[in-house]
């Protein structure tokens, strides 16, 4: 098969994947922010409350990392990405028939377990597509993740159209609709997914059950050296890049998570937070390529510094003003970089480990990034309903992510560390 043939048809895989990632968290997850202002009016929620809704999201985000690398053993990586994302779909649809709080708590708990089995298992396909073509790993990552911005955006076009259109029928809880509009969409990509399994079992085949020819084309372009697995206790070895990476858990969903409520309450016109969310939805599909270089080049944790450190400045930027081109700014800035500390660590998987433990490697860095959005959206919400509101909120999260860059900057490449 021709190198430019070889380009292309990974090329278009990695955007039908990247789907997935549009599903999983563009929607699932981040559709949430545009959604907590007027769910919290309605429902009468405190901050506090509020940020537990996605708290109770990465809580179930936690158990589907660690029960997706045994699911990944027993039906494959294609099964799990289709199966998790009509679940995701169908959680997503269930969220609009709830009003009490415990129940949107379950509903928010059981989406993030399937969330967690989609990110996961499409990052390891999109890990297996790079490896047809090593020098453009990195941008098939950042494809991949990037796919989250397109959900992003969709959220952002979707959600005020549908909350208008039920307030136009005399809806009681006008924001149901649009987590019924959201599931739609989640649906019909997952119909999709499902109609070319073939395609993505042909060119990202289990490496143990692929048939001979695919796996010899698989084989062969993988890099021709491989490291060992590190001899030193896994926490040991990836301490400085784990501990990075869940601080970012901790920093940025705090962010994603009510930078739309801040808006509301510094009084932004419904059609500017609408630009606000998309321009954010769109530097995250761009992102993909603006980052390629970096991810491709760092082996070891300075990728993921670099990253979160910008992070820090664009969260700091609503702690700090409320004009708008500002806040653009910020909104920009954040998409533009969130989702490639994602890409990042699955890049510093594939430098430092064969492929074999690749699923493994990815799952320890999706736990501990888990694991600090639990801590993140309860705490912020605390914070917000004391006396500094969401505007200090946001310098915590700030905080993490500057402490997070700091650490990660630690993180030395495997080879270096072993040879």
């Amino acid at each position: 098969m021709s190198q430019s043939i070889r380009l292309w048809t990974s090329l278009g895989l990695a955007v039908s994947v990247s789907m997935a990632a549009a599903v999983s968290l563009g929607m699932t997850r981040f559709a949430y922010a545009l959604l907590l202002p007027p769910m919290r009016e309605d429902l009468s929620w405190t901050y506090t409350l509020a940020g537990a809704m996605n708290t109770f999201n990465a809580l179930g985000y936690l158990v589907g990392a660690l029960l997706t690398p045994w699911a990944l053993k027993r039906w494959g990586a294609v099964r799990v990405l289709i199966v998790g994302s009509v679940l995701a779909s169908l959680l997503m649809a269930m969220t609009g028939f709830f009003t009490q709080a415990l129940y949107l708590l379950l509903q928010r708990f059981l989406a993030g377990v399937a969330s967690a089995a989609v990110f996961v298992s499409g990052g390891l396909l999109a890990a297996r597509l790079g490896a047809h073509l090593p020098s453009q790993s990195g941008l098939l990552l950042g494809i991949y993740y990037g796919g989250t911005g397109w959900g992003i955006v969709i959220s952002a076009l979707c959600v005020p159209a549908a909350i208008a259109l039920s307030a136009a029928h005399h809806a009681q809880h006008t924001w149901s609709w649009a987590w019924w509009c959201l599931a739609f969409i989640c649906a019909i990509i997952s119909a999709a997914l499902f109609l070319i399994r073939s395609h993505l079992n042909r060119w990202m085949p289990e490496l143990s059950t692929a048939s001979p020819a695919p796996s010899n084309e698989y084989q062969a372009s993988l890099p021709t050296t491989t490291l060992s697995a590190p001899t030193q206790p896994a926490w040991r070895v990836w301490a400085p890049g784990l501990l990075g990476y869940g601080l970012f858990g901790v920093g940025y969903i705090g962010y994603m998570t009510f930078v739309v409520a801040v808006l509301r309450e510094q009084g932004a016109p419904s059609d500017n937070i609408t630009f606000f969310y998309a321009a954010l939805g769109l530097a995250v599909v761009a992102s993909s390529r603006i980052w390629a270089g970096l991810l491709n080049h760092f082996k070891g944790g300075q990728a993921l510094a670099i990253l979160n450190a910008l992070l820090s400045v664009a969260t700091l930027i609503p702690a700090l003003t409320s004009a708008w081109p500002a806040m653009l700014l910020s909104g920009i800035l954040f998409g533009g970089v969130f989702l490639s500390v994602v890409a990042s660590t699955t890049a510093m998987v594939k430098h430092n480990l064969p492929a074999s433990q690749w699923a493994s490697g990815i799952s320890a860095f999706t736990v501990v990034f888990a694991v600090g959005q639990i801590v993140g959206p309860t705490v912020v919400g605390w914070i917000a309903d004391g006396p500094g509101g969401l505007q200090r909120g946001l310098v915590f999260s700030a905080a993490a992510l500057l402490l997070g860059a700091l650490v990660a900057w630690q993180q030395k490449p495997l080879q270096s560390q072993t040879s």
